[in-house]
């Protein structure tokens, strides 16, 4: 690192869990993020200021007036422009020595593959469950951490899915494809917008812990969040041993 590296950073090499070492990880780091709105803003935004060297994020989307209440990586200014244009605008005054690539149309399951490959670490930050399994899949595929994150009405939700540790679930393991599970999203049910920083920041922590490995990630995990009674609960995860996904070698 070079002296402005240094005093930019300064606040996390005072960390004894962290140090210079903790710091250049993640300057060296490659992480995808998939979607820039509610959840991708805030993920985006922090670990652009904490330094991750490479983001690359997807979103197929433009920027809507009603994105404004919540996608605080986004500005009036910006309706009308790609999510993925006006966010990486942003970063790029938040934090220019980040270098940022983007995706601006929907992914398909051979272009997931590919970027998920090239990738360190994958963030979940979309909103609807064929794009989630197409991540997971992909993750299962390259053995790449998984970190997970929802949020609806007052409700969110933060796991990790790290296929390099032996036992680990996987998304489907906890949602099945072929289940029953309702979707629903934020432009039907409403959601408030603090409870996405809320998740998103939780999401851009758990992404730091893996990649500098300290602390204890939530692999195998999930954290339920009810933002009206501020009420915290973890599950515990088990891997399904019928998975069509983690347990089949070579998807």
């Amino acid at each position: 690192m070079n002296d402005e590296q240094l005093l930019r950073y300064s606040r996390h090499i005072l960390l004894p869990e962290f140090g210079i070492g903790g710091q250049e990880k993640l300057l060296a780091a490659k992480v995808l993020i998939v979607g820039a709105g509610g959840l991708g803003a805030p993920v985006s935004m922090y670990l652009a200021a904490s330094g991750i060297g490479n983001i690359t994020i997807a979103d197929g989307d433009s920027v809507d007036l009603t994105n404004l209440q919540r996608q605080i990586v986004h500005f009036t200014k910006d309706i009308g422009k790609k999510k993925v244009d006006s966010t990486k605008e942003t970063l790029r005054m938040l934090n220019s020595q980040t270098i940022v690539e983007t995706i601006g149309t929907r992914l398909n399951q051979p272009g997931i593959n590919r970027l998920v490959r090239e990738s360190d670490i994958v963030l979940d930050c979309t909103d609807n469950f064929e794009t989630r399994h197409h991540i997971n899949r992909a993750c299962v595929k390259f053995n790449k951490p998984l970190v997970s994150g929802a949020a609806i009405r007052f409700e969110g939700q933060v796991a990790v899915f790290d296929q390099s540790k032996p036992g680990s679930p996987c998304y489907e393991c906890l949602f099945p494809q072929n289940s029953e599970l309702e979707e629903t999203r934020c432009s039907e049910l409403g959601v408030v917008s603090p409870l996405v920083g809320i998740v998103g920041a939780i999401q851009a922590m758990e992404t730091i812990k893996i990649l500098t490995d300290i602390g204890l990630s939530m692999n195998g995990k999930l954290l339920l969040i009810d933002s009206l009674s501020t009420d915290w609960k973890v599950l515990k995860l088990r891997k399904d041993s019928n998975c069509d996904i983690c347990n089949i070698q070579g998807i």
